[in-house]
């Protein structure tokens, strides 16, 4: 289906690398030509050597499994006849230890609140086009991460 690809760049600057000071702050640079500054989590890497302000690859891999979910949702409730105006998700995911005693982002529950133009789905419908949304998501698909969807707002 396509290769998709981005370029990750950082430069030691002034830091002290063999003393880990050194800044994690780095770029992620997409095939659009889209430059996002990144860095490691302030929560596993003490400022000032992480950049709060940037996005981690813990907030990029829940952000892309939101978006992964929201965008099989658009299309499945379309699919269904539904019109939808408004899609907002507050994603969380938890580092953890996972089964083989490692660090990973273990579970990542969805909370979406989405609004419609005119009659709006029941929840066994909202429940059937989550799973099948879930069920089609090329990332969901890529990783072992649990990954729930609270439907109470959708």
């Amino acid at each position: 289906m396509g290769n998709h690809t981005a370029i990750v760049r950082w430069s030691r600057g002034d830091g002290d690398f063999k003393a880990n000071r050194h800044s994690r702050a780095h770029e992620w640079e997409f095939d659009g030509g889209l430059k996002v500054p990144a860095s490691a989590s302030p929560h596993i890497v003490p400022l000032p050597y992480a950049v709060a302000a940037n996005i981690d690859p813990e907030e990029a891999f829940v952000a892309s499994i939101s978006s992964c979910h929201m965008l099989f949702y658009l299309h499945k409730a379309r699919d269904a006849g539904f019109v939808v105006n408004s899609y907002e998700d507050a994603a969380v995911g938890v580092l953890a230890t996972n089964a083989a005693g490692r660090q990973a982002i273990t579970r990542v529950t969805l909370n979406p609140v989405v609004t419609y133009e005119g009659s709006p789905p029941s929840p066994g419908q909202v429940e059937a086009l989550h799973h099948a949304a879930h069920e089609l998501c090329f990332i969901a698909n890529s990783v072992t991460t649990e990954i729930t969807t609270n439907t109470a707002g959708s």
